[in-house]
């Protein structure tokens, strides 16, 4: 396991998933609930949780995607 390649992919998915995550999350309460919130336990959760788990998928040769 190269660690320097799966920090680089930890970044890289956490930042993209964070930002989707927000901006799903502003649009969803934007129009269903009529506030403009944005819910970040949850954008930090998930993209910590995709952060940590794609590159070391995608660093094992049998699961590549």
């Amino acid at each position: 396991m190269d660690i320097k390649k799966n920090v680089t992919g930890f970044i890289k998915v956490f930042v993209i998933t964070l930002v989707v995550t927000l901006v799903v999350s502003f649009l969803w309460n934007l129009l269903l609930h009529k506030g403009a919130t944005v819910d970040w336990e949850t954008a930090v959760r998930f993209a910590i949780v995709l952060g940590i788990i794609l590159p070391i998928v995608n660093s094992n040769k049998r699961f590549r995607f």
